[in-house]
């Protein structure tokens, strides 16, 4: 079974319900991606540091419920994990308020452990990760990651980059774009969109943010339902299917396009059928409220369920 390494942070969700009220999750863009890829067949590891109390306790139930693989979380005395509330506009647009600053994933590139998990990536088929994720660590954290993301591609490991971008991570951008270059200089596969880039690069087209972007596969997700696939130097746009249902929440849908992107080219498929498959995902995944939709809302069919280890083409 193809293995992939999801790296990053899984914080408390509060979610708005009925009445002013809000339900209790839990969520995270990398943890989201490392769910759906385990739903979708994936063999998936969730690489993070979290707390020894009783919400972290139920995380990696959680996540372990899901299949999702639990052996490289740190856990930390006495940290806690970081916390966000979701709020929704009748659109199902969403609003993020987080509390994270002292959250346990921060440390996680600066604890004796780290050493023995960076190693480890070597390991795996993939190893995914996103502008969130380095926007956790310091620099000196964030060099020691892209020096061992390095050392795994040498191993025959792919590394997917998913820009995904908050601002509140970034306060210095002339920082973020440095880390962006890097991690665009380093990646095998990128996932980016529109909303994400043009915060760092505005006022630009859609051909000018790929023309950022270095790498041989680079995906470009735009403000509309389709995305642009860069493959080779040779573009070629996508349009998504209709959402058949109201939207309600388009939280994780990048997360979810990543999952079954990055299963769909493990499975052997080519590029242009893995971003079919990235937006049917996220076209079922923006009508359910919350990051997580219910298992038996997930969509058949939608890759092979029998992952072949280092099948997909490079």
């Amino acid at each position: 079974m193809s293995k992939v390494a999801c790296i990053g942070e899984c914080m408390v969700e509060l979610k708005q319900a009925d009445g002013g009220l809000f339900s209790r999750g839990y969520g995270g863009d990398t943890l989201n991606t490392a769910v759906y890829l385990a739903r979708l067949g994936v063999g998936a590891d969730y690489i993070t540091a979290l707390g020894d109390d009783s919400l972290s306790e139920e995380m990696v139930a959680g996540w372990a419920a899901e299949g999702i693989g639990t052996r490289r979380v740190v856990r930390l005395p006495g940290k806690l994990p970081g916390l966000y509330m979701i709020q929704t506009d009748a659109k199902g647009e969403r609003r993020f308020f987080h509390w994270r600053d002292s959250a346990a994933a921060r440390s996680l590139m600066d604890l004796p452990e780290t050493p023995e998990i960076l190693d480890a990536l070597a390991g795996y088929d993939v190893v995914y990760l996103s502008a969130i994720t380095l926007s956790l660590y310091g620099a000196e954290g964030r060099a020691r990651l892209f020096e061992a993301l390095r050392r795994a591609r040498e191993n025959g490991a792919r590394f997917a980059f998913d820009t995904n971008f908050r601002a509140r991570g970034w306060p210095d951008l002339d920082v973020a774009r440095a880390v962006f270059r890097e991690a665009f200089a380093t990646a095998d596969i990128v996932l980016a969109s529109t909303d994400d880039l043009l915060p760092l690069y505005p006022d630009v087209t859609n051909e000018a943010l790929l023309a950022r972007v270095p790498g041989a596969e680079v995906v470009l997700k735009l403000s509309e339902p389709a995305s642009i696939l860069r493959l080779g130097g040779v573009s070629y746009p996508i349009k998504a299917r209709p959402v058949e249902a109201p939207v309600v929440d388009t939280t994780a849908a990048g997360d979810s396009f990543a999952a079954a992107y990055v299963a769909a080219r493990l499975v052997g498929a080519d590029p242009l059928e893995a971003a079919r498959a990235g937006h049917r995902l996220a076209g079922v995944v923006v009508c359910h409220p919350g990051a997580i939709i219910p298992r038996a809302a997930m969509p058949s069919g939608l890759v092979s369920n029998h992952v072949n280890s280092r099948k997909a083409p490079p």
